[in-house]
């Protein structure tokens, strides 16, 4: 029995269609400006430089959360599998082939042989068992990777190129979380240090592409890998990449980004806010977008916090945001507003519309019946307190801002006092690990539901203090269980929970917008909306 959905079900089949735009999109050029081939054809060499919006003061893939950053990392490290972004199905990558037994608690793994890491070392299975058991000890930027490994049992290396992870309960997340970048394969050296110095010196991997420089806030730099001949099944290229450099420039300012694109000083840009679409549209600028699958972007809840205990306060924040004012009047063409906690391209996504309608009277009516009255200034207070509350937010995104002032906006309409904090980038995990917080704007991408698991279960991090209730039964249940349509079943039901509860307040869906130069081809979004660019050439 396999360990993840069947992809050839009809529900699947119609949900593919659901997982993306476009698999590969292509600026097309004629290379008129004398850099490329007249023919038209890929051509090798060059150098590609990318304007992004912010540096979550990390490289080491393991330990990045933030988009930003995972662009630059993801290119120096290869992942055991890959997941194909039009069908969802899982592929060889590192690992030819691999076997799950029939309880999805045991996953085998053939690594292809001759595979090396570029301080020259050999990929063999106790590196692969190195990782794994190093994850654990990552602390507070390593949630992610620690989620897929959570409840493992042992990892062992049955001989050089075969390695078997084995989980104390059925796990059938497992196969889809080894095709991320969070799980993506590092040296033995690397896995030795610790995650400071992984994060500030870099690490080294079997990737396409090796990490040159790091200037924290100012630019990745990275180089081709000589050699590299073992790329994903997915990649139209085989061997080396094309391009001979990669320069990841920190740009703070999305007007000054578009500028830079717009003048020929970078070749690519992210994070393309709607005020700049006009000016970006037509000539010699292509847009690429993609919805991200996984969490959608809005307000992580400290339920542990004495007003946020009360649920009716929690559901009146929910009933008072109104979702498509914010997706229309700040986020690129397109977003739409959330729908779930989980995005539209996720599989097994349920549309939960009704249940996050704008109803500012409910929310009143909620606040009234919580015990929270209006004062004359018009915020509600209770027992001499007001209804004052903090949204913590990172500068990851030129969209954050804006959206968390409609957002305070909206909230006061009906007598929620809100402050608006802004942190550091790089301060985002331990905001969450340490607790101190009222709300916090993000979302967490993943193109499988299990980042429900991860982000909500009591029985995990659980950053946002839930209560143990019966959303972990939901949870657990579905990554345990190999049958498709139980766990469709069992996620439906924790989002609907998640929501009616309002656990989290689900805003918006990130979509991902990207800016090129005609002169850019074949830069293709993965599974989970990031981007490769090993395929990718300038011409």
């Amino acid at each position: 029995m396999t360990a993840f959905p069947d992809f050839r079900s009809p529900r699947w089949a119609a949900l593919s269609a659901l997982l993306t735009t476009s698999v590969l999109l292509t600026a097309c050029g004629s290379g008129s400006d004398g850099s490329g081939d007249d023919s038209g054809k890929p051509r090798s060499g060059g150098t590609l430089t990318f304007a992004v919006g912010s540096d979550a003061g990390c490289v080491d893939p393991q330990q990045v959360g933030s988009n930003e950053s995972i662009y630059s990392v993801r290119q120096t490290v290869d992942s055991l599998t890959d997941q194909d972004p039009e069908t969802g199905k899982i592929v060889p990558w590192l690992a030819k082939s691999w076997d799950i037994n029939s309880d999805a608690t045991q996953f085998t793994f053939h690594l292809r042989p001759d595979v090396t890491f570029s301080d020259g070392s050999e990929l063999t299975a106790q590196v692969v068992k190195d990782n794994f058991d190093a994850v654990p000890k990552l602390g507070a930027l390593g949630t992610l990777a620690q989620g897929y490994l959570s409840s493992v049992k042992s990892t062992t290396a049955v001989d050089p190129l075969t390695v078997k992870v084995t989980f104390k309960e059925p796990n059938a997340q497992f196969l889809q979380a080894t095709s991320t970048h969070s799980l993506g394969i590092e040296s033995s050296a690397s896995v030795k240090k610790t995650p400071q110095q992984k994060c500030s010196d870099g690490v080294i991997g079997t990737g396409p592409f090796v990490l040159k420089q790091y200037v924290q806030n100012q630019s990745i730099t990275l180089a081709k890998r000589a050699g590299y001949d073992w790329g994903s099944s997915l990649w139209s290229k085989k061997g080396e990449a094309y391009l001979d450099k990669l320069v990841f420039k920190v740009v703070p300012e999305a007007g000054v980004r578009a500028g830079s694109l717009q003048s020929g000083q970078v070749d690519a840009i992210s994070s393309v806010g709607k005020a700049n679409e006009a000016a970006l549209k037509g000539g010699q600028v292509t847009l690429l977008r993609r919805a991200n699958p996984g969490v959608v972007f809005g307000l992580g809840i400290n339920n542990s916090r004495p007003v946020l205990k009360d649920v009716k306060v929690r559901q009146a924040i929910l009933a008072a945001v109104d979702r498509k004012q914010i997706a229309d009047a700040v986020f690129p063409t397109g977003t739409k507003p959330a729908t779930s906690v989980l995005a539209h391209t996720t599989p097994d996504y349920t549309d939960l519309s009704a249940d996050l309608a704008l109803d500012a009277a409910k929310a009143k009516s909620l606040l009234d019946a919580a015990g929270w009255k209006s004062g004359s200034d018009g915020i509600r207070a209770k027992g001499g307190k007001k209804l004052s509350l903090v949204i913590s937010w990172f500068p990851n995104a030129a969209t954050n801002q804006p959206a968390l002032e409609l957002v305070q906006q909206q909230l006061k309409a009906v007598g929620i006092d809100v402050t608006l904090k802004q942190n550091q980038v790089s301060q985002f995990a331990t905001t969450l690990q340490g607790g101190d917080f009222d709300l916090v704007w993000g979302n967490v991408t993943r193109a499988d539901p299990d980042i429900l698991r991860s982000s909500f279960s009591s029985k995990l991090a659980n950053f946002y203090r839930l209560p143990a209730s019966s959303l972990d039964t939901a949870l657990s249940g579905q990554a345990a269980t190999t049958h498709a349509a139980k766990r469709e079943q069992l996620v439906d039901e924790a989002q609907k929970l998640i929501v009616q509860n309002a656990y989290n307040v689900p805003v918006v869906e990130l979509q991902t917008q990207l800016a090129v130069t005609k002169k850019v081809h074949d830069l293709a979004f993965d599974s989970g909306s990031r981007i490769q660019l090993h395929d990718t050439w300038i011409g």
